[in-house]
């Protein structure tokens, strides 16, 4: 492990963090069940940060059906081409990125080839190259910590010199678990909700270079 002064490891989480993906994801439940009374808005809030399985168990119990067993691909095919078309890096990441010189990497739900399109399209792939991690690899999905844990193992680094950039709740929870700092990043609507323990909340991209270099600072 790494050990040294002043080292630490970013883990940034992709979607509604480095990527606003969020709206995208939702946007296709919509599109294609328009049975679907709810809110753009409503559905981000409900589902952020959820593995899929369940949000689509969730959505046959509230409506009262069996999906058809093509949805998860019809489903993954619309995103694919909404990201392609609408993906945008969420606002100040880039500026974050480039003023951020620690080791990083993104360590999301989705499966890989979720995660490339969405760093590439948004023009983020560049900062992370090859150190992706998906919960499709290891089987485990937030809010346990094993995608964390498995992504700080890989990088070289304890949990204890691990800061990961989350913005739901089942990601801070899995960071909490995982011995690692969250840093919560909030949107405008979520600003004013109490901090979890040890949690270090912010609402601004450009605070968190320095948000960082603090941690750096004091990590053991």
């Amino acid at each position: 492990m790494t050990n040294y002064k002043g080292l630490i490891c970013v883990i940034f989480d992709l979607d509604g963090t480095l990527v606003d993906s969020e709206g995208l994801c939702n946007q296709a439940f919509l599109d294609l069940l328009p049975q679907l009374d709810d809110s753009l808005t409503s559905l981000i809030t409900r589902y952020r940060g959820q593995k899929l399985a369940p949000i689509l168990a969730d959505l046959e119990s509230r409506l009262g059906l069996k999906l058809p067993d093509t949805f998860e691909r019809h489903y993954r095919q619309h995103v694919a081409e909404l990201f392609a078309r609408e993906l945008k890096p969420m606002p100040g990441v880039l500026e974050m990125l480039e003023a951020t010189h620690f080791p990083k990497c993104v360590a999301s739900s989705g499966p890989v080839m979720k995660i490339r399109q969405g760093l590439q399209v948004s023009g983020l792939a560049p900062h992370f190259g090859d150190y992706i991690f998906s919960s499709y690899q290891v089987g485990s999905w937030k809010p346990e910590p094993d995608l964390f844990q498995y992504a700080a193992r890989t990088m070289g680094f304890s949990p204890g010199r691990c800061a990961v950039v989350e913005d739901s709740e089942v990601g801070v929870t899995a960071a909490g678990t995982a011995g690692m700092q969250a840093f919560q990043y909030l949107q405008n609507t979520e600003v004013g909700l109490p901090p979890a323990e040890n949690n270090v909340l912010f609402d601004d991209m450009l605070q968190l270079p320095q948000l960082l270099a603090d941690f750096a600072s004091q990590a053991r």
